[in-house]
């Protein structure tokens, strides 16, 4: 098989054939890392996490349920990214690998029980750091999928520009969201950069302009977005929420999504002193806590922990301003709250069951990713 080394996931890099994904024009990682010791234990939990995901693999290749090959994406990338790239080409990720070929569809999803567009995001983003030759086909195919699911001509027309979870259709499962947005913007972003870095010409892309013009509508910011509830108050200037018009905490900024839409704005190149990405910057500085997702309580948590990770890495910050005016190392106190909440098993797991948080396959995943991010070093 023709295999290059796989690294890990998003914004960090890609294959060894090409250089570190620099978004946004700053260190993937930031400039500093984890302190010595901390970071040994940190790679101990990950690597007793991926333990946990080793044996809990079905037969058939893939993790928790078959519907999902977005699910089984995601421990790939959990595994490949692993300091050290001790578990690359590894039997594991190869029968997971196979599964997610095995759910390619003929419209060029990747997918089995709905929720197409979700899923062929994720799963493209996995095959795109694989760097098997032999998936340029399903890539390509998959990318053309996903670009016939970003929305346009809408009623109403401010869900332009974004992706919902099903790539067609009408209802709640197909209408835009930031985050099913941020997954789709990351698979084209890493296929930007890996035709840049492979120096050879890219297939048609996607509507950047309209996808940025969704991602501000999405914002609780005067200044770019054009919706009339957006907010300047203080409690909700710089977040974002989950569509343009709310959800059902209606259109207050909240954790998870305001991470998603700074990443989503670092895919897009949306520069470093963009107004929409320094206000980000700035409400998730004066919401720092590790207690809830802000705006969500204990919905999401570890959701919300993974984009921490994954969003501030990318933004290259290395330290918060909090409200209180302190300057917090997001990185060591992530680290500890992390490795705090593991079970004896090697798993994590959400008491709090929303968006699939009681499954320890997907939520091991989440904090695996994250300590892949917060181990890398610079």
């Amino acid at each position: 098989m023709n295999r290059r080394r796989f690294l890990s996931t998003s914004v960090a890099a890609l294959s060894t054939r090409y250089l570190a994904f620099d978004a946004v024009s700053q260190t993937a990682h930031g400039s500093s890392s984890l302190d010595p010791s901390l970071g040994t234990k940190a790679v101990a939990s990950l690597e007793k996490g991926l333990a946990y995901l080793k044996i809990s693999q079905r037969a058939e290749g893939f993790w928790s349920t078959a519907d999902y090959p977005g699910l089984t994406s995601l421990v790939i990338q959990a595994f490949a990214g692993a300091p050290d790239g001790k578990h690359r080409g590894s039997s594991t990720i190869r029968e997971g690998l196979k599964f997610i070929r095995k759910s390619a569809k003929p419209d060029g999803g990747i997918y089995n029980k709905g929720l197409s567009n979700y899923n062929t995001s994720i799963a493209v983003s996995t095959l795109i750091l694989a760097g098997d030759q032999s998936d340029k086909e399903l890539i390509e195919a998959g990318r053309k999928f996903l670009i016939g699911a970003q929305r346009k001509n809408s009623s109403p027309s401010s869900n332009d520009g974004g992706f919902g979870y099903e790539a067609g259709g009408s209802g709640n499962q197909s209408r835009p969201d930031l985050d099913n947005t941020v997954f789709t913007l990351e698979a084209f972003a890493l296929y930007r950069e890996a035709n840049r870095r492979a120096e050879t010409p890219g297939q048609a892309d996607l509507n950047w302009k309209a996808a940025i013009e969704f991602i501000s509508r999405c914002q609780n910011l005067k200044e770019t977005n054009p919706e009339s509830w957006a907010s300047d108050e203080p409690a909700e200037k710089g977040g974002f929420t989950y569509t343009p018009r709310g959800d059902d905490k209606g259109t207050h900024s909240y954790g998870t999504m305001t991470y998603a839409g700074l990443l989503s704005l670092i895919y897009a190149d949306v520069k470093k002193n963009d107004p929409r990405v320094q206000a980000a910057v700035d409400w998730l500085s004066r919401h720092y806590t590790l207690e809830e997702n802000p705006g969500q309580g204990q919905q999401g948590l570890y959701y919300y922990y993974f984009v921490m990770a994954k969003g501030l890495a990318a933004a290259g910050i290395d330290t918060l301003s909090t409200a209180d005016g302190k300057a917090v190392n997001w990185r060591d106190k992530l680290t500890k709250k992390l490795l705090s909440l593991q079970k004896p098993d090697g798993s994590w797991s959400n008491e709090t069951g929303r968006w699939m948080e009681k499954d320890p396959v997907l939520v091991t995943s989440y904090v695996v990713l994250a300590l892949n991010y917060l181990c890398k070093r610079t």
